[in-house]
């Protein structure tokens, strides 16, 4: 089971950390990623890690002001959010896919319940 903490509301500009932790389950074996979910929108590809930690990939909108990163022997996913605008709102959503990393929805086989990520302008 996965389970994402870190949402809330920021001012642009503000920065939030989001977690990912995993229980029953050991994540390091898996690509994770974050993907993201705004009102009326599709679920969006944010980030994703390699299981060893070592190969990411980002959104184009979210290079250089996000950073994903993962500490397998806490089985925790992070993800860091600077420079936040309100086009990042969204409910953020933490998966884990067997294969090597992707940002496919269709390759990520455990889903995390997500946390609100809310910015103001």
């Amino acid at each position: 089971q996965l389970q994402a903490s870190g949402g809330g509301l920021v001012q642009a500009g503000g920065s939030l950390n989001l977690s990912c932790a995993a229980s029953g389950r050991s994540l390091s074996l898996y690509t994770m990623g974050w993907f993201r979910r705004a009102p009326g929108k599709e679920r969006e590809f944010v980030a994703t890690i390699s299981w060893g930690g070592d190969g990411t990939y980002y959104v184009g909108s979210v290079k250089g002001r996000f950073t994903i990163s993962r500490d397998n022997a806490k089985n925790t996913v992070y993800l860091q959010m600077n420079s936040l605008k309100p086009e990042d709102t969204a409910v953020y959503y933490c998966a884990a896919a067997p294969g090597g990393y992707s940002n496919k929805f269709q390759d990520y086989e455990f889903w995390g319940k997500g946390t609100q990520v809310t910015v103001s302008s």
